[in-house]
Parts: structure tokens; sequence; C-alpha cells
């Protein structure tokens, strides 16, 4: 596999869906990659990365910016309140806004800074202990909550659970994200985007599938 065949799926997943070539960004998810497999990916022309931790994030991106025009970087991990800062700084969006006290933060460092990443909020739509995310009951007030805070909400980030249907899931995001007036979709991984994509998709995030298997060492 690798990118040229991720494009390619996605193409076909977007026409069978009956939606606008090019409607589906795509994530390359280069947590724990190495630089040179993530420059071979840049060489091909690719442009929007996905990063899990801030502190990994930091260590990589600002010198592909200094040789890469119009990257995107996206957080797509869990965001700990004392990295928020520098997170703001290094990511174009930021997928796991998932409880007030970092919207809070965001929304006090955006005043200061003057500018703000596009930010998702995090559902967690399987009510999952472990997992990070406001519930979907809850979904509601959390984003009129970011909306008080002038903070520019693009749409809903989920990740369903290993051990269920992911369209039950894709299909309660995107019907959460409708009810608040939000179109962004952030949802479908290397085994079930274009399911995804079906369910109305906006931002998928495929990482070995595109770069090769990860080595945690």
């Amino acid at each position: 596999m690798g990118l040229t065949d991720i494009q390619d799926r996605i193409a076909k997943a977007e026409k069978d869906a009956d939606r606008a070539p090019g409607s589906v960004q795509l994530i390359a998810v280069s947590k724990v990659q190495p630089n040179d497999r993530v420059e071979a990916v840049l060489d091909l022309g690719h442009r929007i990365y996905g990063e899990n931790k801030v502190q990994e994030a930091a260590g990589k991106w600002p010198d592909f910016r200094a040789r890469y025009d119009r990257l995107s970087v996206h957080l797509i991990g869990p965001l700990q309140s004392n990295k928020t800062r520098q997170a703001m700084g290094l990511f174009d969006a930021i997928h796991s806004v998932d409880r007030p006290k970092i919207a809070k933060a965001i929304a006090r460092i955006a005043q200061e800074e003057g500018h703000c990443p596009e930010l998702f909020i995090q559902v967690n739509t399987g009510e999952e202990d472990q997992k990070a995310g406001v519930l979907p009951a809850d979904t509601d007030a959390f984003v009129a909550e970011c909306r008080d805070l002038d903070l520019p909400v693009r749409g809903l980030m989920c990740i369903p659970p290993v051990d269920e249907t992911p369209s039950l899931h894709f299909a309660l995001l995107a019907k959460l994200a409708a009810r608040n007036g939000l179109d962004g979709l952030s949802m479908g991984m290397s085994a079930d985007f274009e399911e995804a994509i079906a369910l109305g998709a906006t931002h998928i995030r495929v990482g070995s599938a595109i770069f090769g298997e990860r080595d945690y060492g």
C-alpha cells in the first residue's frame, strides 16, 4: 500500500457516496515514524499530517516547515493543559478538545496571541471509561460553551471502540454535528475510512498504510 493507493481509495469512496472530489482531507498520521519516511511522503507532495504528541511534533515539524511550503499539521492525540500554548504554536488544527479546562486555556491564549488553530471537539461516542472525549449527551452544551468563548470550532472528532461497528459511531457523530450546525467530521482510520466517507467524514486519519508499520522500539 502507500499514499497513491490511499488517495485512489478516497477518490472512489467520494464518488460512491456522491461526494465532491477532494471534499475529504487525508491526514497522514506521522506519529512515531522516522523522519526519512515522512520526508518521502512530503516529497510526493502530500501536505497534511497528524501527530499524537506535542513534544514529538516539536522535534519534527519546525525543520520540515522550513523546507516545505503549505504544510498543515494537526494534533490528533490528547492535549495536556500545560502543553496548550506550545501546541497552539505548532499545530494548524487540534482535534482533541475534550473538556472545559482545555477550551478555556485555548481561549485565553488565543486572546493573548491573536490567533487560534482550527478546533474539533472530541466525542467519546462509545462512552468508554479509558477514552477521552465529551459524552454524546454533553456535546451540545460543550459546543455552546466553546462558542461562548469565541473558539473556532470546525467540527467533531471520534475514535470508535475497537470491538463495535464503526459506522454506528460515525452516524452518531454526524447527527451530533448536524444538530449543532457543524460541518467538520474527523472520523475514519485505515480500516474503516471508506465507511466514514460514506457517512460524511471531512477528515480521515491514516498512518501505517501510508508510511509502513510503526516501530515503537
